[in-house]
C-alpha cells in the first residue's frame, strides 16, 4: 500500500495562532488540494495526523471539527482528490497524552488501522514536531515551508531536525518530489 501522512494546519490549510475554530476559518493553502488529488491519482492513499488542541481548550467541539473536515472533503472532491482518514489528538498540551505530536500515538493508530509498518512511509508537516514524530515512527520526514515552516525558508534547519529531513516549498513541491521519485527507475 502506498501511504502518505500529512499534517493539517499549515500544511494543507492556512494556520492561525488563534487556532482554526470553524469551517469558515478553514481555508486551503494554494495548490494543496490539487497536490493531494495528484498524489491520489498516482496511487497514494492520503491520511491526516493532526494535533487539535482547540478541542481540549474548549475553543470548538467535535461537531465543529467534523464540519471543518466535511468542508475539506467536499473541496477535495471538487478537484478529484480525497483524504482516506483523519486522525487527530483532541488533548491540550498539558494533558500529557501519548497521541499529541511529537508523541507517536497518532502514527501508531494509523499503522494499526492500515495493518502496516510505517517504516519509510512519507510524512509531511510544517513543524519540528511533525518531523520529529515522523522520524521517531520510522517514517520518512518531510518539512514544508508553509505555515510555521515558513520560519525556515531563509536559513538552514537547526540541528534538532533529523538529518534525513527533506524540505519542500509547499505541498505541491512535495507531491512533485514523491511522484517524480516513484517514476525514476531504481
Amino acid at each position: 500500500m502506498k501511504l502518505v501522512i500529512l499534517d493539517r494546519d499549515g500544511t494543507v490549510n492556512e494556520d492561525s495562532n488563534d487556532y482554526i475554530k470553524s469551517p469558515d476559518e478553514w481555508t486551503p493553502l494554494p495548490g494543496a488540494l490539487e497536490a493531494i488529488a495528484r498524489l491520489n491519482h498516482a496511487g497514494w492513499h492520503v491520511v491526516i495526523a493532526s494535533n487539535q488542541s482547540g478541542l481540549g481548550r474548549g475553543l470548538f467541539d467535535v461537531s465543529t471539527l467534523n464540519a471543518m473536515h466535511a468542508k475539506m472533503h467536499r473541496l477535495l472532491a471538487d478537484v478529484g482528490g480525497r483524504v482516506d482518514a483523519v486522525f487527530y489528538c483532541p488533548h491540550a498540551p498539558e494533558a500529557g497524552c501519548h497521541c499529541r505530536k511529537p508523541e507517536p500515538g497518532l502514527l501508531e493508530q494509523i499503522g494499526e488501522r492500515y495493518g502496516i509498518d510505517l517504516k519509510g512511509v512519507p510524512m509531511v508537516g510544517d513543524t519540528i514536531n511533525d518531523v520529529l514524530v515522523a522520524a521517531a515512527a520510522g517514517c520518512e520526514p518531510h518539512l514544508v515551508l508553509t505555515g510555521k515552516g515558513a520560519a525556515y525558508s531563509e536559513c538552514e534547519l537547526p540541528d534538532i531536525f533529523p538529518n534525513q529531513t527533506c524540505v519542500h516549498t509547499d505541498l505541491t513541491a512535495f507531491a512533485d518530489f514523491l511522484i517524480a521519485r516513484e517514476a525514476t527507475p531504481a
